[in-house]
């Protein structure tokens, strides 16, 4: 079977495959996110995803490269946010979303030799509503959330602000298990023996 890339550096998309026994390198993309624009938020997201699973894969031609990235958005207000820009800014969106539903769109991207598949996953998640700012200071303060779409970290101390979540847990944490592995599926990839 061909090697798996994964073109990302985050230890939760790490770990995910890590769980499912997959034999996978990780390698950062070095993709200027900020240069990358999208009117829509699924849009974003997916473009983010392609440009990095393309960038990895130029220099791993043999390989299967799995690109994902994430941005958060609030279905009432124009616009997404992606990560928190600075303390600031973190508290003031965790504040803004109080009592509110808002949908991550996970977008995701795998390319290999034989061409290239892509799409867009997404979960919707309630923040409580009867946050105090004191706790919301000092969940900011305690830096979980902050290299996260959102601002949370739903998997550690940030699943206590969400009173309901909707959608598969690997799409929450920016890399939706399904859709990736039904594409490398596609291609011929399977579980080694003695992983099932």
């Amino acid at each position: 079977m061909r090697p798996i890339v994964l073109a990302s550096t985050s230890s939760a998309r790490r770990h995910l495959l890590d769980q499912l026994g997959l034999d996978f390198v990780a390698i950062g993309s070095g993709i200027d996110e900020a240069a990358v624009t999208d009117p829509s938020p699924d849009g974003l997201a997916l473009v983010l995803a392609q440009a990095k699973a393309r960038a990895v894969a130029a220099r791993s031609p043999d390989a299967w490269v799995i690109g994902c990235d994430q941005v958060a958005f609030d279905p009432a207000t124009p616009g997404c946010w992606g990560k928190p820009r600075d303390p600031t800014d973190h508290l003031s969106r965790l504040l803004r979303e109080r009592g509110r539903l808002h949908v991550l769109a996970s977008g995701w991207c795998v390319v290999g030799p034989e061409g290239e598949q892509s799409g867009v996953a997404y979960a919707r998640l309630w923040m409580r509503a009867d946050l105090e700012e004191a706790e919301l200071r000092a969940y900011v303060a305690g830096g979980e959330g902050t290299g996260c779409a959102g601002g949370y970290a739903v998997e550690g101390r940030g699943g206590a602000l969400f009173e309901r979540v909707e959608g598969d847990h690997s799409t929450i944490l920016g890399l939706p298990v399904g859709p990736v592995l039904g594409a490398l599926r596609a291609w011929g990839w399977r579980m080694p023996r003695g992983h099932l």
